[in-house]
């Protein structure tokens, strides 16, 4: 049964909801620029959108600061958020180079611990019943583990490489869609 008042049910209807294809197309377009940038220039782009995160982390801590104000729940996480955020964002905006190369370095650790992390489990199942096919993603998951951890450079600078390419298959893709939405 169709809704007529509210029009629920309508093509029209699923048509407003529906993101414009022009917008779809032009993330597609901002996306592969990122990934061809990303790949030219890795340093100068990943500096530009760590500067970006940076600013969104200053402004994202001040509007946490600002709602303990309007909305008293939670105010211990509100001030923790709020502070970090503004001292990550003045961090991260003041030294963007540091920042470009310590952020992904970071990052690339934490996979690491978290591979270990994952690789011990799967290890654990593997030899209590779950299979060798577990058992062996697990040494797997610990080698690469070791290897993020070991060379943490280098796998940020493999990290970078990786967005770069998805940056341009998912913008790619996003192109395509756009010209098969109506409208």
């Amino acid at each position: 049964m169709v809704d007529t008042q509210f029009g629920a049910g309508t093509y029209e209807s699923g048509a407003a909801m529906a993101p414009s294809r022009w917008l779809v197309l032009l993330l597609g377009v901002i996306a592969v620029i990122f990934g061809v940038l990303f790949f030219i220039y890795p340093v100068q782009t990943l500096t530009l959108l760590v500067t970006f995160l940076g600013l969104y982390w200053f402004f994202n801590g001040i509007v946490a600061l600002i709602g303990l104000f309007t909305d008293s729940t939670g105010r211990g996480w509100k001030l923790l958020v709020g502070i970090l955020g503004v001292l990550a964002g003045i961090l991260v905006l003041t030294y963007p180079l540091y920042s470009a190369v310590l952020i992904p370095t970071v990052l690339a650790i934490i996979i690491g611990v978290e591979g270990l992390i994952i690789g011990a489990v799967y290890m654990v199942q593997g030899f209590s019943g779950s299979g060798w096919g577990t058992g062996i993603l697990g040494i797997l998951s610990i080698i690469f583990g070791l290897v993020l951890i070991a060379n943490p450079l280098v796998a940020a600078v493999g990290l970078v490489l990786l967005l770069a390419g998805l940056a341009i298959v998912g913008g790619i893709a996003a192109i395509v869609v756009s010209f098969r939405l109506p409208g």
